[in-house]
């Protein structure tokens, strides 16, 4: 994408949950919210549209292990709600949503 760059927002328990990441993660995170501030579906991302019952939302890969959880408020403007690992990503991302 190019243009204009996508505005980011966070969910309240946002920068909780990214607080509990390994130092390592935590780095990366920050390195790929630039790259979504850039382009939602940059190929480092793994970007993908999740199904139902979350069929509105999205995921982000931080690392094999952890995902990031968000939504599309409008179509430059992105919400990040969640960070967890991949089991239990899902399952937060649908008391959210």
């Amino acid at each position: 994408m190019s243009g204009q760059p996508n505005e980011i927002t966070y969910d309240d328990d946002f920068w909780k949950d990214a607080k509990y990441l390994p130092k390592k993660a935590q780095d990366k995170l920050g390195f790929l919210i630039e790259l979504m501030r850039k382009d939602a579906f940059d190929p480092r991302l793994h970007t993908k549209r999740l199904g139902v019952p979350l069929q509105d939302a999205f995921s982000f890969r931080i690392t094999r292990d952890y995902r990031v959880g968000f939504i599309f408020l409008a179509p430059r403007v992105i919400k990040l709600l969640a960070v967890d690992s991949r089991d239990k990503i899902y399952k937060r991302l649908s008391r959210k949503i």
